[in-house]
């Protein structure tokens, strides 16, 4: 448990695009990470209720919600229109299925602004300060009453009631609605185009960033929701590969997390495994540099009190 507690919240992914600038790919089972870019953006929301993927159904890391827009390829408006239909919070988390550095504590922010203010919503701008409404918090009941105004507006032009939706962009429902900004360069990177795939596959190769992604795609892959301290696991291994021999590093580690949901424990009881662990490193690596033969310190045969010959 954290102490952070986010606000009630569900959220809707839209999953459904047609990927035109790609030419056509599954653009949210492309992989970034050894992960699909769907997958990344549904950690990221984790916390909430309920959440809703707004694309035909396919296998995904964690439990989701599916719906379809009518007609199917009806565009963004139309699809957030089709997931909002399932959501029973008051507010809620919408976001585009393809944002590889998306993370919980950038959605957080979002809820904790949207939380803290009176706007309609809070949305990221990107680089270049253009809004991305499809990585934002908003009110529902504001998002619903902008929707039905926009489809009233469309059906006076003479849309079909039933398509009055389809085609619109996205600015014309949020110039509908009063919102609040939050810069965010890195969490607002889309992929629109392969060069947008090979820039987010490099970049989470960086040194910087590559052990947390490879933590986190190894936590996605075996369905392990567990935040253990990185840098206690990391001297360990370092110990035992220096005190011991090289393959101990690795060996170790895995014997540590073996005992620990033994134990059935969280963090704490990894952190203790750890301890345990590294303390015997140091036994040992302490017995490999004392070649006087005297015995240890843990021991009674101290020079008072040893048995005569």
């Amino acid at each position: 448990m954290t102490s952070y507690e986010p606000l009630t919240h569900d959220a809707v992914v839209l999953a459904g695009g047609a990927a035109r600038r790609l030419g056509g790919a599954d653009k949210p089972g492309l992989r970034v990470g050894g992960r699909a870019l769907l997958d990344r953006v549904l950690a990221a929301c984790a916390d909430a209720h309920t959440t809703v993927v707004v694309a035909d159904p396919r296998p995904t890391a964690r439990p989701v919600r599916w719906a379809r827009e009518e007609p199917a390829g009806a565009g963004p408006v139309a699809a957030l229109d089709a997931g909002l239909r399932h959501t029973t919070a008051d507010h809620v988390v919408v976001l585009s299925a393809d944002l590889p550095f998306l993370e919980q504590g950038t959605v957080r922010r979002l809820l904790t602004a949207l939380e803290a203010g009176r706007a309609d919503g809070v949305l990221l701008t990107d680089a270049d300060g253009r809004d991305q409404p499809l990585v934002a918090a908003y009110r529902v009941r504001a998002l619903r009453r902008a929707l039905a105004a926009l489809a009233r507006t469309a059906a006076d032009d003479g849309s079909p009631r039933a398509g009055a939706l389809t085609g619109l962009p996205l600015r014309r429902l949020t110039a509908a609605l009063d919102l609040t900004r939050v810069s965010d360069d890195i969490a607002s990177f889309d992929c629109d185009t392969w060069d947008d795939i090979a820039i987010a596959r490099a970049r989470i190769r960086e040194h910087g960033h590559v052990l947390d992604e490879w933590i986190s795609a190894v936590k996605d892959e075996l369905g392990i929701e567990l935040d253990v301290d990185t840098r206690a696991l990391l001297d360990l291994a370092r110990d035992a590969a220096h005190g011991v021999a090289r393959p101990a590093a690795p060996l170790t580690t895995f014997l540590v997390g073996y005992a620990a949901a033994q134990g059935k424990g969280g963090p704490e009881a990894v952190a203790e495994a750890a301890r345990k662990a590294v303390a015997l490193a140091q036994r040992w690596a302490d017995e490999a540099t004392d070649d006087t033969g005297r015995p240890d310190v843990a021991s009674d045969a101290t020079p008072d009190n040893r048995p005569d010959a």
